[in-house]
């Protein structure tokens, strides 16, 4: 971790005219709106070569409408080093910065990196609101979109998983702060190029690296196979979103013309619809009836498979009854034995 100081200059003169106008007009097709002093843009920088890029290109565009933050995860001994790094770097550059330190109650279950990632985004949920930021910018790029993609092909990922992450949505449920993404169609070379320029040594975290982690060795295998371009893999997750984006406008126009409710249940006619249109029909239609997401997968076409067999099904807390229009309720409460 370094920055230079071999000169009075601000590592913000590094940045040349035309990688601003390239990063300005990502952000306005991300975010459609210009950040400033009244409604900051919050960047959530790690340390990270991509994040600090993240950092340097959007106090270059937006000179006073940047804020910034550092979420302390507390899991590794460097954590609050880097921590004060950024802080260093905020500093010199004229951006606030703030360090969000770890709250057990944060805490989800699921593997740690998943963990870390729940809690970060309650973090910075909670601290846009206190700047009133409109916007968080996280450092997502193209190369994480094609590790992504890799990722959960492995899995047997459908249209939705291996479409490619949103360039903006909530921050969280009923939240009016956008969670933005203005680095997708840049590279991770060309992000750590922008730091080199302006003589920062950016933070390296051995997690990234480690075989432990699923995504360490899927970026392993990107770096060593010529044949899978990170650029090619990035695209064709950008074309699945597009198409993901084209079938729920059918499924809306679908439900609309399919669901209603009546007798305190919710009808639905799946006749003549193609399986994924059921599936995602009856995904909504169970959490419509219980509000909680329903589980994907085998067992939601365990659950299609019964009741187009004429069974009764229960998932997700909603028992399902079969006929010309299927029909959703609340599933009764255990009785105790």
């Amino acid at each position: 971790m370094r920055i230079s100081a071999a000169s009075n200059a601000s590592p913000i003169d590094a940045i040349a005219g035309a990688t601003v106008a390239r990063f300005l007009a990502d952000w306005r097709a991300v975010a459609g709106q210009t950040p400033g002093a009244g409604a900051p843009v919050g960047v959530a920088v790690s340390g990270g070569a991509d994040s600090l890029a993240l950092l340097l290109l959007a106090r270059a565009a937006f000179p006073g409408g940047v804020v910034a933050a550092t979420v302390d995860h507390g899991l590794r001994t460097e954590s609050a080093r880097e921590a004060a790094f950024v802080g260093m770097l905020c500093a010199r550059i004229g951006v606030p910065h703030a360090v969000l330190p770890l709250r057990p109650e944060m805490l989800v279950r699921g593997n740690l990196q998943d963990r870390a990632r729940a809690m970060r985004y309650r973090a910075l949920a909670d601290w846009a609101a206190t700047c009133r930021a409109p916007w968080v910018a996280v450092a997502h790029q193209q190369d994480d979109l094609a590790e992504t993609f890799l990722l959960r092909a492995r899995r047997g990922a459908g249209l939705g998983g291996l479409a490619a992450m949103l360039p903006s949505r909530p921050l969280r449920v009923a939240d009016s702060t956008l969670l933005v993404r203005p680095l997708l169609g840049w590279s991770r070379t060309e992000l750590a190029a922008i730091v080199d320029a302006a003589g920062i040594d950016a933070v390296e975290d051995p997690s990234n690296r480690h075989p432990r982690f699923d995504r360490s060795r899927i970026r392993s295998l990107l770096a060593d196979s010529p044949d899978l371009p990170p650029a090619r893999l990035a695209r064709a997750a950008a074309n699945l979103r597009d198409a993901e984006t084209a079938l729920a406008w059918v499924i809306d126009r679908e439900w609309r013309a399919r669901a209603e409710t009546a007798d305190a249940q919710l009808l639905l006619d799946l006749d003549g619809l193609p399986a994924e249109l059921r599936r995602r029909l009856v995904a909504r239609a169970l959490k419509m009836v219980n509000d909680v997401p329903p589980p994907r997968g085998s067992g939601l076409d365990r659950l299609i498979a019964a009741v187009d067999a004429g069974a009764v099904a229960t998932l997700a807390g909603v028992v399902v009854r079969p006929g010309p229009r299927w029909r959703f309720a609340p599933a009764p409460p255990h009785r105790s034995p």
